[in-house]
């Protein structure tokens, strides 16, 4: 089949474009940024262009088949940056798409729509309640694909939880930078929560059952996890074990730190947003029965085999990673006065 990849040069894009050539798949990939990936920059169709722009978006719909648009703007963007693409952008999508005769239009939500919860797992039919711009524009832009669904065009929907992996870095980059180099690693709270992540190979699987299986199984919306997660202080622990320096996962008590938290990003001497240090110290899962029931979803790693497989990922690769930064999930974080702080762990 054709897929169009949106944010192909993102980090789950890239995982995806590869995954899809495995399967002998047709790519196009549409990115702000460049696609510089030596590996398959031959074998994919590269397309830079924003998806807010109509006329681009129209161009990359054209003789695809199937659309999967992990394109967004992160929460560390402007306000504004984050409702223009998330809404604006995959309002343009999806109109371009119903228009060239798209067959299926896969939306990579988040699971940042149910915001902070009270009660744990959640539900694809939970109340959804963003947190931030963020979360906000994620159910607003769901809310543009129910309307196309409605319409009878198959937009199947996937929240899936924080997904890591070869190429991840953004704030696993702190975890894994301290680690590398023989510290310990504070975490807000006792570290005793549950807090689900998601291996992007086992999300790229559940991409392809929704794009392969029969149209009226995978029009529907799905929540995407790891089946197998304990505490967070204990999955963690296991990047900071395999660094073989006898350091530990360290609880630091959770009030006061959110407040520094909240005094330093407001000084932008943090990386650390809202959503990051409001959750961290909370449970996070979601049901995942209703994707391995419909879906046949059957995720192959486990938080910290997720967590492990990334950090190898990262020791073999921090030398050429090491002069960039940015915001986005495939570049590292300037870490600001945290760095002064990994002084002391």
């Amino acid at each position: 089949m054709r897929f169009l990849i949106t944010g192909g040069a993102g980090f789950l894009g890239i995982n995806l474009v590869r995954y899809l050539l495995i399967h002998n798949h047709d790519v196009t990939s549409l990115d702000l940024v460049d696609f510089n990936y030596e590996d398959v920059q031959t074998k994919v169709k590269i397309m830079k262009g924003d998806i807010r722009n109509k006329l681009t978006v129209e161009a990359a719909v054209t003789n695809v088949d199937i659309v999967v648009h992990t394109a967004a703007a992160l929460p560390l963007y402007s306000e504004q940056d984050i409702f223009s693409t998330d809404i604006d952008g995959t309002k343009n999508l999806l109109e371009a798409s119903a228009k060239s005769g798209v067959k299926r239009f896969i939306h990579i939500s988040s699971t940042a729509v149910y915001g902070i919860p009270d009660h744990h797992p959640l539900f694809e039919n939970d109340k959804l309640d963003g947190v931030g711009p963020y979360g906000k524009a994620k159910i607003l832009a769901e809310e543009e694909c129910l309307k196309f669904r409605n319409q009878g065009m198959c937009v199947p929907i996937l929240r899936p939880k924080s997904f890591i992996g070869p190429e991840r870095l953004g704030v696993f980059d702190l975890l894994y930078d301290w680690a590398k180099d023989g510290r310990g690693f504070p975490m807000i709270g006792s570290g005793d929560n549950r807090y689900q992540l998601l291996d992007v190979e086992d999300l790229c699987e559940a991409i392809h059952l929704c794009s392969t299986l029969d149209e009226k199984i995978a029009n529907d919306t799905f929540n995407i996890g790891a089946k197998d997660f304990t505490t967070m202080k204990e999955d963690y622990q296991a990047v900071l074990d395999f660094a073989r320096f006898g350091k530990k996962i360290i609880g630091l008590p959770e009030k006061p730190i959110i407040l520094i938290l909240r005094f330093l990003e407001a000084l932008k001497l943090s990386p650390l947003y809202k959503w990051v240090y409001e959750t961290a110290s909370k449970d996070s899962f979601v049901s995942i029965e209703k994707a391995e029931k419909i879906l046949g979803y059957k995720p192959k790693f486990s938080n910290k085999d997720a967590l492990l497989r990334n950090f190898k990922w990262y020791l073999d690769n921090v030398d050429k990673i090491q002069a960039a930064s940015g915001i986005s999930h495939r570049v590292r974080w300037k870490q600001g006065i945290l760095r002064i702080a990994k002084l002391f762990f």
